[in-house]
């Protein structure tokens, strides 16, 4: 019998996970990225309270907004490395548990330094979402139907932000920036519970290689596919964190929102993007399961999705404070992008290395998330205007496209199997 921490087991060695506990797990997924979203956006909603209670201006606010991107980024390649190795009921359980005491931790400090520090604990603990939920769908799902579990996992980034302005705001109201540190932070220990007893003490992968075997096809996997699937999610991430760490404060100071109409405003490209997440992964299972080719369906989607980015140029130029929310909801259309970026990995990487790539993948997003915050401070200290960090995040994303149509080749996966009973096309 394998021990705790040993490799994933081959599938014929363990039994087949029912249908209705994938989902289950998937659920879980999609609760605990939702948390992991609300926790680290409660910076920028609190942000304009923080920086006048501790006399914060310009740059030192994107100095705190970027501190949780420094760990975050550093972490995605050992992470999604453990990911590969080691039991994710586990690993899972003690990043959920470091990042959700350092939230609520974060209610104590201070000063920049302490709440620096507790950023930086947050960003390590939470750095399992992406590899982590990336690898579990890579061996719950078939290649074919993987974009709407990934979908639907991730989509949680999105509701918490989405839900999170808001109630993050209603909270500062009510107890204090402080307070709501505390209360978001360790209320959500609470979801440890159903994760350990849903999820199976081994996880059974498709294909499980020998260490040796898979030690020594890293080298040789580490392609212009990733370099290409790299370079298109940082253009991602650098549009996307903008959006997260800057539109709050953006709503308020240049829009002129109190801080609970902000919350809600700030909630609404949130939700098109969520929506957007598990909607264009269907959208592109379903056009595959039809017969259409996989690289043209994927790549086609996050082309349309790209595209709508630029919308995010007029939303800094309209007088209008409602045309501004509303070309900045169009804005995010990108998110019917995202389900296939996920995929996309998934297509590209050997099985036993879903979890690494992803995390060289989010490991090059979040040098974008460290990037974003600081550029779009200092272009908005040097000119008093937030212009010039909307359009550099715009034209960023649409850059990206020519990484994943021009380096990125086709996806083609190595296996198609996937254990136990295969899931049906849509989810009951």
């Amino acid at each position: 019998m394998a021990t705790e921490n040993a490799p994933l087991r081959p599938a014929s060695a363990a039994p087949p996970i029912t249908h209705a506990r994938r989902w289950l797990i998937v659920d879980l997924l999609f609760v605990a990225t939702f948390i992991n979203y609300l926790d680290r956006g409660t910076v920028s909603v609190a942000l304009p309270l923080i920086a006048h209670d501790l006399h914060f201006g310009p740059e030192r606010k994107g100095v705190l907004l970027s501190a949780f991107f420094w760990s975050y980024a550093l972490m995605q390649i050992p992470v999604g490395w453990a990911a590969d190795r080691y039991n994710l009921r586990w690993l899972y359980t003690g990043a959920f548990l470091l990042w959700s005491v350092s939230q609520g931790l974060t209610g104590t400090a201070a000063t920049l330094g302490m709440l620096i520090l507790f950023r930086i604990l947050l960003g390590i603990g939470e750095s399992i979402y992406l590899p982590g939920g990336t690898k579990i769908v890579s061996v719950l799902f078939a290649p074919q139907d993987r974009g709407f579990p990934s979908g639907i996992f991730d989509c949680g980034t999105r509701v918490g932000l989405a839900l999170g302005a808001p109630v993050t705001a209603l909270l500062i109201k009510h107890y204090g920036w402080r307070h709501m540190f505390l209360i978001v932070g360790f209320a959500a220990v609470l979801w440890l519970a159903p994760w350990l007893a849903a999820f199976p003490t081994h996880i059974a992968e498709r294909t499980m290689k020998s260490a040796a075997s898979a030690a020594g096809s890293r080298w040789v996997s580490l392609d212009r596919n990733l370099l290409g699937i790299c370079m298109g999610f940082f253009c991602f991430d650098y549009y996307w964190y903008l959006l997260v760490t800057w539109l709050p404060d953006y709503l308020m100071t240049v829009r002129h929102l109190p801080l609970l109409r902000a919350g809600l405003y700030a909630s609404l490209p949130y939700v098109v993007f969520g929506i957007g997440e598990p909607v264009g992964g269907w959208i592109a299972d379903r056009l595959i399961g039809r017969g259409l080719n996989e690289t043209r369906v994927r790549k086609g989607m996050i082309t349309a999705a790209f595209l709508t980015g630029l919308l995010l140029i007029p939303a800094a130029r309209v007088e209008s404070p409602t045309r501004a929310i509303w070309l900045i909801a169009g804005a995010s259309l990108v998110g019917f992008g995202t389900a296939n970026l996920i995929v996309i990995v998934q297509c590209c990487a050997p099985d036993e290395e879903v979890g690494v790539w992803t995390g060289f993948e989010n490991f090059a997003g979040n040098v974008a998330g460290v990037i974003a915050p600081l550029a779009t401070g200092f272009l908005i200290s040097r000119t008093g205007s937030y212009f010039p960090g909307f359009l550099l995040a715009a034209l960023v994303l649409v850059t990206g496209l020519a990484a994943y149509w021009l380096i990125v080749g086709e996806l083609k996966p190595r296996f198609r199997a996937a254990p136990g009973p295969a899931p049906r096309p849509r989810r009951p």
